[in-house]
This record gives C-alpha cells, structure tokens and sequence, in this order.
C-alpha cells in the first residue's frame, strides 16, 4: 500500500493552484469539472506524481468561498534541501513564512511552516545532509531549494 493523495478544500481554485505552482514550485498534473455535482478538481505534485510522489487534491466546490480548517488538521510536510533558502524563496515570490527555519524544539532538524491562502500549513524539513549549525555558518549559494527537494 501506499499514500495516492490528500485531499485539501479550497475557497478558490485558481488561487490554490497558483499557491502550490508557484510559491512551491508543484506541478499542475491534472483538472476535471464535474458540473452535474458542482465541484472542479486539481492535482498538483512534484516529479510528475503518482506514482512515484503522493500528490494534492484541490477540491472547490463551487459557491463555497472558505472552510473552518478544524483543529485535527495538522500540516502537509515537504522536504526541502535548506529550508533557510525555501523560506527567502518562498517570501519573494509573495508566500506566507509563519515559522522561519530553525531547529525543532528538543531537536536538531531544521524546519520551517509557511501557510496557503486557505489556511493550510505546510511544513518544510530540510534535508539532513546540512544541520542547523552547518547552515548558519555556510556560505553556500542560494539556488531554487523547493525545485531541487
């Protein structure tokens, strides 16, 4: 078994999809229109996803503008290679940084959450080959650490 997709409602579609296209750098895999039960739907992933990455569902459901997000909703996570450079990306391209990147409470994994139009968090974990420590004294270039994860 595997994970296929998760599901996400959205207050507007194009929105959505321009969120995760252009401030994480997803791909668009696909749309549908269902008019006969009033919603549209759009997959977005990286690598091409299913099958070899999970993808996200976007789901409007037409005339419905919001959700009350809940509170068993915890966040989406994606790896990133610097989750530093993922959160200046992310920023210039007019996304929301609601955690800069830094360590884990009680740990060493470098993290950061950013939030979609809709609510949703999303969490960035870096990759392990660089630790919070190497990061902060590097000088390494900045490249596209969302495309590359």
């Amino acid at each position: 078994m595997k994970i296929l997709h998760t599901m996400l409602r959205v207050g507007n579609l194009q929105r959505a999809i321009d969120f995760y296209t252009q401030v994480l750098g997803m791909q668009l895999l696909r749309t549908s229109e269902n008019p006969e039960y009033k919603y549209s739907l759009a997959f977005v992933g990286y690598e091409g996803g299913n099958p070899g990455q999970a993808e996200i569902e976007l789901t409007y459901n037409w005339g419905t503008e919001s959700y009350d997000i809940g509170t068993a909703y915890g966040h989406i996570a994606i790896a990133v290679p610097d989750a530093h450079a993922a959160c200046e990306r992310i920023k210039a391209v007019g996304g929301q940084v609601t955690r800069e990147a830094g360590p884990v409470k009680g740990g060493t994994t470098v993290i950061a959450f950013v939030t979609d139009p809709d609510g949703y968090k999303i969490e960035l974990i870096q990759a392990k080959s660089t630790t919070y420590e190497d990061r902060r004294h590097s000088d390494a270039k900045n490249t596209d650490p969302l495309r590359s994860a």
